[in-house]
């Protein structure tokens, strides 16, 4: 699993009927100990999450282990909200608190 932020939506009217209903979220890969932020990645929503949040998404054919991309063709999935992280004892992040001195979220 890796560790991302929900950056946008994404919008296909027109795509393989496999994928149909599914949500499209724009990610941005975050480093947990420093919350820099990496590159972009278009995952499908298995949790209802929303722009702004923290999550943890699988890629390859792990995407297609949870309840609602199994047998699409998907090749990223949102499979959690973060609430808190911490790194070596330290707090990081908390979901309802502030960012700890790092980057902003």
């Amino acid at each position: 699993m890796l560790l991302a932020k929900v950056v946008g939506t994404l919008v296909a009217t027109r795509k393989d009927p496999k994928l149909d209903g599914l949500k499209f979220l724009v990610l941005r890969q975050v480093n947990p100990e420093t919350l820099v932020e990496g590159g972009f990645v278009v995952a499908n929503d298995a949790v209802g999450c929303g722009v702004g949040e923290y999550v943890l998404y699988a890629s390859g054919s792990s995407a297609r282990q949870t309840e609602v991309t199994k047998d699409r063709p998907c090749d990223a999935v949102i499979m959690a909200i973060v609430d808190s992280w911490e790194v070596g004892g330290e707090a990081r992040f908390e979901k309802h608190g502030q960012e700890h001195g790092y980057a902003d979220g």
